[in-house]
């Protein structure tokens, strides 16, 4: 057992990060495996895909599970797992609740892995994060626990945009272009393009009928932006959106933890972000600083496991020094 450490898992939709943390804030061990997925698979075996990870990185300081061991002992004092797909407070219960039952930890904390992002990008529990990814979602936290929130569970809960939305909404500009129902844009033939085809009828037709699978779809942010980075009106359009979105968010999570009128964090996540457009990031600093003046935007490259690890030592009041020693690990 690690005395006063820490399971520190970041389960994501495509990689799961787990770190055995000591007390001080050494990492002791650290594995990587695959997605975290129980809409798919459900929750036991999605759990069971993390356990395996979990023995890894045990094995990795030196150290057995429970499971392994046969003696019943915890592994640590305490499990922060923030994960994918834990998108309702329902669903972190439940969750929380199989997580726990594996015996890794005295006690066990599930949180949405949006959390862990905005951990990871401050100094103390107290801000906001915007992940822009393949979807879109938003976090805010104060130090006495308070908390902000969104469904993030697509249309339905409100949402627009991510790498996701952000293709098909340059999908539908460039074939209405194309067929005339819609306004001329250079996307109609920068789409296309990059599969090396010759019209947006052929990538229609393309994606339709599956010859190009449906996930090659996020190829064509970058493309959004490059076309967007050329001058083109439509593209602009799209990123001007998604700016507006991303503060809408940021403000109104804010405004629910009464920092509207502070110095507060805004962390920007996820690919989208990390991409750092000119014109999103411009138009989006723009937004921001009209509704809520003191906010400090920045993008966060550190990776969540690390943001899970510094949620585990604030729940077991570490010191300071544990928490830089944390973060000098992950640079």
């Amino acid at each position: 057992m690690v005395p006063g450490g820490v399971l520190a898992i970041d389960a994501g939709n495509s990689k799961t990060d787990v770190a055995l943390v000591a007390a001080d804030g050494r990492v002791l061990g650290a594995a990587r495996g695959g997605g975290f997925q129980p809409p798919v698979v459900g929750v036991g075996p999605a759990v069971a895909a993390v356990a395996e990870i979990v023995a890894r990185a045990a094995a990795d300081a030196g150290l057995d599970t429970p499971e392994g061991a046969g003696d019943g002992r915890p592994l640590v004092a305490y499990t922060s797992a923030c994960l994918a797909n834990a998108d309702l407070p329902v669903e972190e219960q439940r969750l929380e609740a199989a997580v726990h039952a594996r015996g890794w930890a005295h006690t066990t904390r599930v949180a949405n892995d949006t959390f862990a992002i905005l951990r990871a990008g401050v100094d103390e529990p107290r801000g906001v994060a915007v992940v822009c990814g393949a979807g879109i979602n938003c976090v805010g936290m104060l130090p006495d626990g308070r908390t902000a929130r969104f469904p993030a569970i697509g249309k339905i809960s409100g949402d627009w945009g991510g790498g996701s939305g952000l293709a098909d909404e340059a999908l539908w500009y460039a074939a209405r272009a194309e067929d005339g129902r819609g306004e001329p844009t250079d996307l109609a033939r920068t789409l296309p393009a990059h599969f090396g085809l010759g019209s947006m009828y052929a990538l229609i037709e393309a994606l339709h009928l599956e010859v190009l699978p449906a996930e090659r779809k996020y190829e064509l942010t970058p493309v959004l932006f490059a076309t967007s980075d050329a001058g083109d009106p439509v593209a602009r359009t799209i990123l001007a959106r998604q700016a507006e979105e991303i503060a809408a968010l940021a403000v109104v999570a804010l405004g629910r933890l009464d920092l509207l009128g502070e110095e507060a964090d805004v962390v920007l996540g996820g690919g989208v972000m990390t991409a750092r457009n000119p014109y999103l990031m411009d138009t989006l600093a723009e937004r921001l600083t009209a509704r809520a003046p003191k906010a400090r935007t920045k993008v966060v490259t550190a990776p969540p496991v690390l943001g899970a690890a510094l949620l585990g030592l604030d729940q077991l009041a570490a010191p300071p020094q544990a928490h830089a020693t944390l973060r000098a690990h992950y640079g």
